[in-house]
């Protein structure tokens, strides 16, 4: 499954992420049925130097960033030129829009284009959409998913990739990249419904994924220490209730690893408790193997794993 990036070409073989609390880099090498992590190097941000959000600055010391990815490049022995390139999910929206009917095909973009823009909380003319079909519907409709950014934040994480060197061939939110990893490493559809959680610094997304189709996409802010559990209970709930769902065949929890590990183990445990479903961690290896498999722990593949991805979404999904 290919998911909606917000710019798309030709596919870059190295994925850098920037996130709130660092910027990651990995290059994948070898034929698509056996390919390896070449490389990969991570590099921490200072706080404030990158704050995620849909409608405000999110670099706001660009240099920083920049000598970063640099450093990222250097420790991974690669000067690319382009890149494939993970932001945030909080740094654009993504909905799933429903045609009871689909347009024609002259129609299609326009109509996408005109439903998206009228609830941007930004003018039309600052919107950067991206869209793709998503599930098709019992009735004959289908649904599409919608990538809405504001242009602005969506080159300032460019330009940063740009004064390193090296030019953002694609542009892609974190989740979607995990689900992409997923996919890619289970080397089939998951019978069912699956879920996707990703626990980021200040955020988690929630995904449902239907076979290989993204059907439900939902981002809160971590705020406070009920938040995921509250997310978690209303999207299950969603599930049972709007879409029709039963247990999820599948959960796949990313992420986490970086909090203690009491801290982890709770949050799976309840995940248990609360879906009925055994939760595993997201490992990309067998698709994309690590060189070293003993070394490479939770924390590691979490840190790497939405960089593989989007290299990933282009060469295998």
């Amino acid at each position: 499954m290919k998911l909606p990036g917000i710019l798309a070409s030709r596919p870059p073989s190295v994925g850098v992420e920037i996130a709130s609390d660092r910027v990651t880099g990995v290059s994948l090498s070898g034929p698509p049925s056996a390919w390896t992590v070449a490389a990969h190097a991570t590099e921490r941000l200072p706080a404030g130097a990158v704050t995620p959000a849909l409608n405000a600055v999110n670099i706001h010391d660009a240099r920083t960033v920049t000598a970063a990815i640099r450093s990222v490049f250097d420790r991974m022995g690669t000067k690319p030129r382009r890149v494939a390139l993970v932001i945030p999910d909080t740094s654009a929206k993504l909905s799933l829009l429903r045609f009871e009917k689909v347009p024609s095909a002259a129609d299609l973009d326009q109509l996408i284009r005109w439903q998206v823009r009228k609830a941007a909380p930004f003018k039309p003319e600052e919107a950067q959409i991206s869209w793709v079909p998503a599930a098709v519907l019992p009735d004959g409709g289908r649904e599409f998913l919608v990538t809405l950014a504001r242009r602005d934040i969506i080159e300032s994480y460019e330009h940063a990739c740009a004064e390193a060197g090296a030019s953002a061939g694609v542009v892609d939110l974190a989740s979607l990249n995990l689900i992409n990893a997923a996919l890619a490493s289970s080397g089939q559809a998951s019978a069912g419904d699956w879920l996707v959680v990703n626990v980021a610094q200040y955020y988690a997304t929630l995904a449902i994924v239907r076979g290989t189709d993204l059907i439900f996409f939902r981002t809160r802010q971590l705020e406070a220490d009920g938040d995921l559990a509250d997310l978690v209970h209303q999207t299950s709930m969603y599930h049972e209730d709007r879409l029709s769902g039963g247990r999820f065949g599948r959960v796949v929890l990313s992420g986490a690893s970086g909090r203690a590990v009491d801290s982890v183990e709770r949050l799976r445990r309840g995940l248990e408790e609360r879906l009925g479903t055994r939760v595993e961690p997201l490992d990309f290896r067998g698709t994309a193997t690590m060189r070293d498999r003993i070394s490479a722990g939770a924390d590691l593949l979490d840190t790497l794993a939405p960089a593989v991805g989007v290299v990933l979404r282009e060469r295998v999904a």
